[in-house]
């Protein structure tokens, strides 16, 4: 199958040595993509700044921002199979930007931000003929958020992980993770190292990709 996965945090500039992000560190969607390519998968993966070595194999699109997120993934999905948003995308993104550094204010000071794009919506909402995971990073009510936005941005399956911990979820090398599908199917992967769960979700989806699209093709 072909994979697109995306991995990694987007960076939101304020001027031109400051930026807003994420804690993100990319580990989780690289492990995916690695355990697609180990499985005989073609893969693209698009990447937020990290520090990790790209995986062999893999043709690798560097992006920063939400925006060229979004740009790289209308071209990537023209011809894919699955689409992984693993990708920790900004909600929101100052209206205007520097064109020089700013200098250190000497009292409080307000940013003015606006709604980033939203990706995972732009992506999934469109006419598509591929299967789209996307992934819930929450603190609280894992499961009933997840459902919501499953939904709401219309995926065929998401992800949620547990990231008020700080020995699993965002920049830890282990996770644990729940698996919702749309038509209700939960499923559970226990704590373990990310590099195992992504082989555990990429078996998964695999299995539930063909089940949607074999239908879409009918």
């Amino acid at each position: 199958m072909r994979f697109v996965v995306t991995a990694g945090p987007t960076r939101e500039p304020l001027d031109p040595v400051r930026f807003i992000s994420n804690r993100s560190s990319g580990k989780m969607g690289y492990a995916i993509a690695e355990a697609a390519i180990a499985d005989g998968h073609d893969v693209t993966l698009i990447s937020g700044p990290v520090c990790l070595r790209a995986p062999s194999h893999a043709k690798v699109v560097t992006i920063t921002t939400a925006s060229e997120l979004h740009d790289a993934l209308l071209e990537c999905t023209n011809e894919c199979d699955v689409l992984v948003m693993c990708a920790a995308v900004a909600d929101y993104k100052p209206v205007s930007v520097a064109s020089r550094k700013m200098a250190k204010p000497r009292e409080k000071f307000t940013i003015e931000f606006e709604p980033a794009t939203d990706v995972l919506s732009a992506i999934s909402k469109s006419p598509r003929d591929f299967f789209v995971v996307g992934f819930a990073a929450e603190t609280h009510d894992i499961e009933a958020r997840a459902q919501q936005k499953l939904r709401a941005k219309n995926c065929d399956m998401i992800v949620a992980n547990d990231v008020s911990r700080n020995e699993i979820g965002i920049g830890a090398d282990e996770n644990e993770v729940v698996i919702i599908a749309r038509d209700g199917d939960l499923r559970r992967i226990a704590r373990a190292e990310k590099k195992i769960i992504a082989r555990e979700l990429v078996k998964i989806i695999c299995t539930e990709a063909k089940k949607v699209l074999t239908k879409k093709s009918r």
